[in-house]
């Protein structure tokens, strides 16, 4: 379960240490969880993002969340936590070691039975929803984010938001590919098509913010399906 980038931050570090000392507090036992995730180097995202979610979910009051990535189960929880107990999370999730982990924290945590864990591989179980969301997380598989966006687009509201983690690869996205080991050129390639495509795409507005890995937010402005 370990995660390398979550030591390459694409922000200075300085900045970095600060933010994730000064952000707002969880309440227990998100606390609890994410410092446990965080002494056991499991992947969650960092306390900068979990901050500017806090921030964002209590400006813009969505109701329903698609996350494609469930791991342990903590941004799940922390977005019905931020949504109040008439707020709905469908989570998927197809590692078998994060799902037992998140069966166990669901089962613990979500006391208002908010979030629903589908188990599988996204591009399969996207196909076959049906529900529409305010907002979609994805943060799973960074090769697979170009593939899977539009079918996430699809079964977001117009006006709704898709934030997608982990864009920046440390930052070397944005570095030649002859400079990428090679285990790690189809992420750089996909990641780099991904950004190009996004920002070049007129029915999308879409913004990168310079937090964590690289957090890629964008709003979809028309019902449409989304080719990249």
């Amino acid at each position: 379960m370990h995660n390398e980038m979550l030591h390459h931050p694409a922000i200075p570090v300085p900045l970095r240490n600060f933010l994730r000392s000064h952000g707002q507090p969880l309440a227990a036992p998100l606390a609890e969880l994410e410092t446990s995730a965080r002494d056991r180097d499991v992947p969650i995202i960092p306390h900068e993002t979990v901050d500017y979610f806090q921030t964002w979910f209590r400006q813009v009051h969505p109701t329903s969340v698609l996350e494609l990535g469930t791991a342990i189960g903590f941004s799940a929880l922390l977005f019905s936590h931020l949504m109040g107990s008439q707020g709905k999370v469908t989570t998927i999730e197809r590692a078998p070691v994060m799902i037992d982990h998140a069966r166990a924290n669901l089962d613990q945590y979500d006391h208002h039975h908010q979030i629903t864990m589908l188990t599988g591989d996204a591009t399969d179980i996207l196909s076959t929803l049906t529900d529409t969301y305010d907002v979609a997380f994805m943060d799973s598989a960074k090769a697979q984010y170009i593939h899977q966006l539009p079918a996430v687009l699809a079964r977001v509201k117009v006006g709704g938001t898709v934030f997608i983690d982990d864009v920046l690869q440390g930052g070397t996205v944005f570095s030649p590919e002859t400079e990428i080991p090679h285990r790690l050129k189809g992420i750089h390639r996909n990641l780099r098509q991904l950004l190009d495509s996004v920002f070049a795409e007129p029915d999308l507005t879409a913004t990168l913010i310079p937090l964590g890995d690289g957090l890629l937010m964008m709003t979809k402005n028309a019902d449409k399906a989304y080719h990249f």
